[in-house]
């Protein structure tokens, strides 16, 4: 059984939103499993069924601000969801720290999330021009004590987002792991190339990240009255 509620977002807007996305899951030019695990998620929605996870689909900054920047809650909630795939992988990059400045400057949104965050770029990151890595290894910076102080803006940021639209709820549901992903080795050719730790123990947000998932399922469940047995 499903309940009817009225959207605050347009269809517009929702496929817009998708494209924003893919464009942050691009930006450090590794589109990692996670990262495409997540804008999966959304493009199987009725928000954008459409939308191809190509690179040469995605839109301009400019273009996705001119649809999201005439509502403020929109432009606001993009961001939110803008942060979390780019921390999807546990480490938050230069190329992708750039491209939300520009959505910040574009939509005239409030920085002070994305200070907190280049705080914690990893030291190989923290001169120009140098070259990207997504390795487990550079994850390890977040179990600096001195982290956790800093993410906390973040942090409160993130748990102010309020579920109102079941096709965002729904993408929420899909994006966050019931459970803590386990911990796995990529091995190529019968070798070990990295070790990937779980999830929550390399991602510093992930109590967030749980806390909306909670939240958009007792929207689905008590608002829309969807089954949300799926989900679990």
């Amino acid at each position: 059984m499903t309940g009817t509620i009225q959207s605050p977002y347009t269809s517009e807007e929702m496929s817009v939103w998708l494209q924003g996305l893919l464009a942050i899951a691009w930006a450090d030019g590794h589109f990692d499993e996670e990262e495409k695990n997540l804008i999966t998620s959304l493009s199987e929605l009725e928000a954008a069924p459409n939308v191809s996870l190509d690179s040469t689909s995605t839109l301009s900054p400019q273009d996705v601000a001119a649809v999201l920047e005439k509502n403020s809650l929109v432009a606001e909630n993009f961001l939110r969801t803008a942060v979390m795939v780019a921390i999807s992988d546990g480490v938050y990059s230069e190329p992708e720290d750039a491209l939300l400045h520009q959505y910040c400057e574009l939509m005239h949104l409030d920085e002070t999330v994305l200070e907190s965050l280049r705080a914690t770029l990893p030291k190989n990151q923290q001169t120009s021009g140098a070259a990207y890595s997504s390795s487990a290894e550079d994850a390890s910076f977040y179990d600096d004590p001195q982290y956790k102080p800093v993410l906390k803006p973040v942090q409160k940021w993130l748990d102010g987002l309020e579920i109102h639209d079941p096709r965002l709820a729904r993408f929420l549901c899909k994006m966050i792991p019931p459970q803590c992903p386990f911990e796995r080795d990529v091995v190529v050719f019968g070798h070990k190339v990295v070790h990937i730790p779980a999830m929550c123990k390399i991602n510093p947000l992930y109590e967030q990240l749980v806390g909306l998932r909670f939240r958009a399922l007792s929207f689905l469940a008590d608002e829309c009255r969807e089954d949300v047995s799926k989900y679990c």
